[in-house]
């Protein structure tokens, strides 16, 4: 015991003299890794979504899926598209329009209260296809009353994409008189006002794999994590990382919510056992994790802003080819001349790619329940036992399995019966969460 005391002290004094060297000859400000990262996709003047709305692709018509042959066929129109777009990628909404909107806009109908007005908020609505083909399902399919006296505000951080939303919207002259675009960040709870009273449905498609993470560091399997900082190097040519002793609440919070659950204990993240620890000594291998404090941030702001909303979230659970190192590591790609090119280091990204994760949804789930009051006391007081009822009731669905359900998916199948909606997209999930009657 007293031979480990003294390999932490002498870590803490190495790690001390090291951090007093620097600071003589540190002149630029150190940002945290997801101030880095937001900057470089939603700053106003050289962010990747604030340059031009066409870093999310829009089709100029829908995909005629049952004129394509089959597998070969898809993927050949596919790589026209890209080709004469110029564009990073279409998400799967712009892919299957306007079935994939019809099919979430079929999960609100046969699940919501129609006894309040409906109100629908999107969170980086994109291009606005899915808000119009939302929109017009719920024209053609519900009750007038339903439609007439709806409401769908799109909070969206783009000035190019809230114009381009407005666009396509405004292609159903009725639809303007109930859509509005706020330029805004969402994950702001000043931005929200008052907490909203009445029940609402919250829709983010391909939001969280863009939100900031921050990403955390140990030497080996055994020495503790510090945040990862972003500077300048001396001559500003060149961004390197900083490693400081853990301090961020957020961070410390969302590895709070990663830690309170004794059934989930990832290698990276579980302490290692005496024998591990001698190994990690010989043989030590640094970690690197990142952790979604973008989504912790943006949950956080949305239960104090709507306590009783109702939430559909869809996203990549794992995304192939990652050359960027760590747990939960993120996609750094750019298209050129239709073709991808992806980065090693997300220090890469200057406003020219896009940096996006996979999304870890037990994670997810364990993050809503926190936001929603219910799992944040039972860490705050310390108490795993709590017999209080969870405020979310919640559903983590492939994407096959929710468009079956809610969706028409004979109309994105070809003429041999290959559908890529259901085939190509195995690597997206749907997360629903709605209220229970413990949320006041």
């Amino acid at each position: 015991m007293a031979a480990m005391e003294v390999m932490e002290a002498k870590i803490q004094l190495t790690f001390y003299l090291k951090s007093k060297e620097n600071e003589g000859k540190r002149k630029s400000p150190l940002t945290e890794v997801r101030d880095f990262i937001h900057s470089a996709l939603y700053d106003p003047d050289h962010g990747y979504f604030s340059q031009s709305p066409r870093s999310v692709g829009v089709l100029d018509r829908s995909i005629p899926f049952h004129k394509l042959q089959g597998r070969k066929a898809y993927m050949s129109h596919l790589d026209k598209v890209y080709k004469q777009n110029d564009v990073s990628w279409f998400t799967p909404v712009e892919l299957f329009k306007p079935w994939y909107a019809h099919g979430i806009a079929e999960a609100i109908l046969r699940t919501t209260n129609l006894s309040f007005p409906l109100k629908i908020y999107e969170i980086g609505g994109g291009s606005g296809t899915c808000a119009k083909g939302i929109m017009d399902y719920i024209m053609l399919n519900a009750p007038t009353r339903v439609y007439e006296n709806m409401s769908y505000t799109s909070v969206e951080i783009s000035s190019s994409l809230a114009k381009k939303q407005l666009e396509t919207v405004g292609e159903v002259g009725s639809h303007l008189s109930k859509f509005k675009v706020e330029r805004r960040d969402a994950a702001d709870r000043s931005g929200w006002g008052d907490a909203e009273k009445q029940p609402c449905w919250v829709i983010m498609l391909e939001v969280l794999d863009n939100l900031p993470h921050d990403l955390i560091y140990s030497e080996n399997q055994v020495s503790p994590w510090q945040e990862v900082w972003v500077e300048k190097q001396q001559d500003g040519s060149k961004l390197c990382e900083l490693y400081k002793p853990m301090q961020d609440p957020l961070i410390k919070n969302c590895l709070n919510i990663l830690n309170v659950g004794k059934d989930y204990k990832p290698q990276e993240i579980r302490e290692a056992s005496l024998p591990s620890n001698i190994w990690a000594k010989i043989f030590p291998k640094p970690r690197r994790c990142w952790l979604p404090t973008g989504s912790l941030k943006l949950l956080d702001a949305l239960h104090g802003a709507l306590p009783k909303m109702s939430l559909i979230a869809s996203d990549f659970n794992y995304l192939p080819d990652v050359k960027v190192p760590g747990e939960r590591a993120p996609l750094v790609s750019t298209k050129r001349d239709g073709r991808s090119l992806d980065y090693s280091s997300y220090l890469d990204a200057k406003g020219d790619a896009d940096i996006f994760f996979p999304t870890d949804f037990w994670l997810l789930e364990r993050i809503d329940h926190y936001s929603s009051g219910w799992l944040k006391s039972r860490i705050e007081n310390f108490d795993r036992s709590s017999k209080q009822g969870k405020k979310r009731r919640t559903i983590t669905l492939d994407t096959s399995v929710f468009m079956e359900e809610f969706g028409l998916p004979t109309k994105t199948k070809t003429k041999d019966g290959y559908n890529p909606l259901l085939d190509d997209f195995i690597n997206t999930k749907f997360y629903l969460s709605v209220p229970t009657h413990n949320t006041k």
